[in-house]
């Protein structure tokens, strides 16, 4: 067993504690970034110019009326920018654009003495537009042959040949919406100058490190100059991973050109509007079974929406196409990816990162194809797992996959599968216009980001005088719990009680060249850097504690002080083994593989289309546990924004020719439906997978940000089945996603009329 996983005796990991801020949740004294503007003198506010356009030129833009609407005090332009006028990673997102890329695209922002001067003085600025033409949907832009960044390909073996050998061979065709992240804060930022001319920016950021740079480079001015600290967020999703730099960008350079504090808060309709969503996937797949039902080949080309610009799209996509296996052995593999260019927000990261969608295709795949094979897709399922020996298409070894089979039989030994496959069967031959379905979906996902650079993490830990401890970290906290588990590792590496351990927001001047919180790598990384520091400053106590062997661990520190020891230490931390080659898509690009799977149970009305979650019971592998409570409400968390994506949570643009074209028209919570109390399972139960230490990884532990989320496949999957009961047997049921009321209604009628599905043998 590596040092790395290895418990002490009486460890404060694995202990069932409330969330470090739950407290502060629940009574509404926890502090985020817009709350700190009460505590700041003298603050302006800023408020956008908005595009009414999908794509258009900037012709004109005249800000001399909002000057003369009082409280105005400053119109940032282009014109302004003393640096570089680009808020992208890849240089390709104008601040202040010239070219409108989609409806609601900021041109020019508005500072005022109060947030409806600034407001009021937005709506005065004069622009003229020359429009252009949109494209909007996938299916526009493959047709246009509008398309940005690279264009990988992940290949094992042959898979023509073996399609032409095969005993069956299906395709067809699998798209899947984008979705918005809805995280309860919406973005914000709050920027200073000191009289030193340092820039100090509060924000709701995943990323400080970049948050800093892209400021620095927005303002001409070198990092240093640029300080960034996120005391935590009110939910981040991946939303809050490349979006929040721009929008800080514009905060720092009105304080620098005005002098004063400026805050920047988009309201929810702005953020709706602005800010980048879940990639929506079009996929195109020919898929191969033998006689048995074991996959033999899949050749298929993944195409996502990009929106405007490339933000994260191209890992995004790397990841989808690494996971569109999921927890299945495929002997022959080609599938393509390509990124769609549109006149859309610029889509980016959102829990899973891409994972999701990529695994979607080869779920839907099973649940349309297994019926045609005369199978039950929970066998088929089964008998394609992964086994030991094998590896996945980019030639990465899949470590430990009999997870996925003991995963797969503690969940259906919790659920009582066998016995309720019966009672199922039993209700709908007893109900003709109302059924119920059944069905279980596994989850391969792998830990670490898919660019290795980003697979390190530091800290500082500082041991004071007293014996109390503080510690720093690279982390974000959007309410995943990450501070309460590093409070956990930093008490358990020093052998304390968790009161005597503090932790500090997370600020680029502390920690430096820090990876954005996301990936699910965030324990994984500042937990090891953190341990790492205790363990410097436990091995410098070593002499001290010989000299003083019954010495209490305040009067230990205070006599390694007297001794001119050092007690404080910074801890780093790098994921070793890991290679990735981008050009070719093969190597080892995760540290493991973290498993689940899960039994969902509706029930259909089919008159309407709606339907209730009767029941749900998910076994998640999180390893060792670091803290048992947190890691079940992400699990429980997770499952259910990813059912929301599955099946509530519909995008739509308006794609007339009118003059509203592009406009987001699901900008509220009155128009975008979300996951509520009325959409849980009425029954959930949770449990996590046994026996399940990961060796080298923090004190045996393992992620559990993102794969929960694919848990809720076995949501979508049992609407198949329920649909399909409405039908003969063997029907094969295509079904939209989101599977919405509305769309298991036309699924229905398809299975009533009997017309053909889209996939074709």
């Amino acid at each position: 067993m590596s040092t790395l996983s290895q418990r002490p005796d009486n460890p404060v990991v694995g202990e069932a504690m409330p969330h470090e801020s739950a407290a502060l949740h629940v009574t509404g004294r926890a502090l985020y970034t817009d709350d700190l503007v009460q505590r700041t003198q003298d603050c302006l506010h800023a408020h956008p110019v908005q595009a009414r356009h999908a794509h258009a030129r900037v012709t004109r833009l005249d800000p001399t009326p909002a000057y003369a609407v009082p409280g105005v005090v400053k119109v940032l332009t282009a014109a302004d920018v003393p640096g570089t006028n680009d808020a992208g990673i890849k240089h390709d997102e104008p601040l202040f654009p010239s070219e409108v890329m989609y409806h609601g695209h900021a041109v020019c922002w508005v500072l005022g003495e109060t947030l409806e001067a600034a407001r009021r003085g937005a709506a005065a600025v004069e622009v003229d537009y020359d429009p252009l033409p949109a494209i909007l949907t996938v299916e526009e832009a493959i047709a246009a042959e509008s398309f940005q960044g690279a264009r990988p390909t992940v290949a094992r073996g042959d898979a023509a040949a073996s399609l032409a050998r095969s005993a069956h061979v299906f395709e067809g065709v699998t798209a899947m919406a984008g979705q918005e992240h809805f995280y309860l804060e919406t973005h914000c930022s709050l920027a200073l100058v000191d009289e030193n001319g340092q820039v100090f920016v509060q924000s709701s950021t995943q990323h400080p490190t970049e948050t800093q740079e892209i400021v620095a480079h927005v303002l001409g001015v070198p990092s240093n100059a640029v300080t960034v600290q996120c005391l935590r967020m009110g939910g981040g999703f991946g939303g809050k991973e490349m979006q929040p730099h721009g929008l800080a960008a514009v905060a720092a350079l009105g304080s620098t050109l005005t002098g004063r504090p400026v805050r920047l808060r988009l309201s929810r309709t702005q953020d709706m509007t602005m800010t980048g969503k879940r990639h929506g996937f079009h996929a195109t797949w020919k898929v191969g079974f033998d006689e048995g039902g074991l996959l033999t080949a899949l050749e298929a080309t993944l195409t996502s929406d990009g929106g405007w610009s490339l933000d994260l799209s191209e890992p995004v996509l790397s990841r989808a196409l690494c996971h569109v296996d999921n927890a299945y052995w495929i002997p022959d593999v080609l599938v393509h990816g390509r990124i769609a260019q549109t006149n859309k927000t610029s889509q980016t990261a959102f829990r899973g990162f891409g994972g999701p969608q990529g695994m979607l295709v080869i779920e839907d795949i099973i649940g349309r194809c297994a019926p045609l094979l005369g199978l039950d897709p929970a066998d088929v399922r089964r008998r394609n797992f992964y086994v030991d020996g094998q590896s996945a298409p980019y030639g990465q070894a899949v470590r430990h996959p009999e997870r996925l089979a003991a995963a797969w039989d503690q969940v259906s030994a919790i659920a009582g599968l066998d016995a309720r496959r019966a009672e199922v069967a039993a209700w709908n031959d007893a109900h003709e216009h109302r059924k119920r379905g059944l069905a279980i979906t596994p989850v391969k996902f792998g830990i670490s980001f898919n660019f290795t650079t980003f697979n390190q993490a530091g800290a500082l830990v500082h041991v004071y005088k007293d014996g109390s401890v503080l510690i720093n970290h690279g982390g974000t906290e959007m309410g995943q719990g990450l501070h309460t588990k590093m409070l956990q590792v930093a008490a358990t590496a020093l052998g304390l009680p968790l009161p005597k351990v503090r932790l500090a927001p997370t600020r680029t001047d502390k920690v430096p060249n820090t990876s954005a919180t996301a990936a699910s790598a965030a324990t994984d990384l500042n937990g090891a850097a953190i341990k790492n520091a205790c363990e410097q400053i436990q091995e410098r106590l070593v002499p001290v504690r010989a000299g003083l062997p019954d010495a209490s661990w305040d009067e230990l520190v205070a006599a390694a002080y007297h001794q001119r020891v050092q007690l404080w230490a910074a801890g780093f931390y790098k994921t070793e083994g890991l290679s990735w080659d981008v050009t070719t898509m093969t190597g080892t690009p995760f540290k493991y593989f973290s498993y689940g799977a899960a039994v969902a149970e509706v029930e259909v009305d089919g008159f309407t289309g709606g339907y209730t979650t009767r029941r749900v019971d998910i076994v998640h592998d999180v390893g060792d546990s670091l803290s048992p409570l947190v890691d079940l409400g992400q699990i429980e968390g997770g499952f259910v924004q990813g059912a929301g994506w599955l099946t509530l949570e519909d995008l739509r643009w308006d794609e007339s020719d009118g003059p509203g074209r592009g406009r987001l028209t699901t900008q509220a919570a009155s128009t975008y439906k979300l996951p509520s109390f009325s959409e849980m399972p009425t029954v959930f139960n949770v449990a996590l997978l046994e026996h399940a230490h990961e060796d080298g990884a923090v004190y045996g532990s393992k992620a559990v940000g993102e794969p929960p989320l694919m848990l809720a496949f076995s949501v979508r999957e049992a609407l198949r089945d329920a649909c399909a009961a409405f039908g003969a047997p063997g029907t094969s049921v295509e079904l939209a996603s989101p599977a919405t009321p509305e769309a298991v209604y036309w699924a229905l009628e398809r299975v009533r009329s009997r017309a053909p599905a889209e996939v074709t043998a």
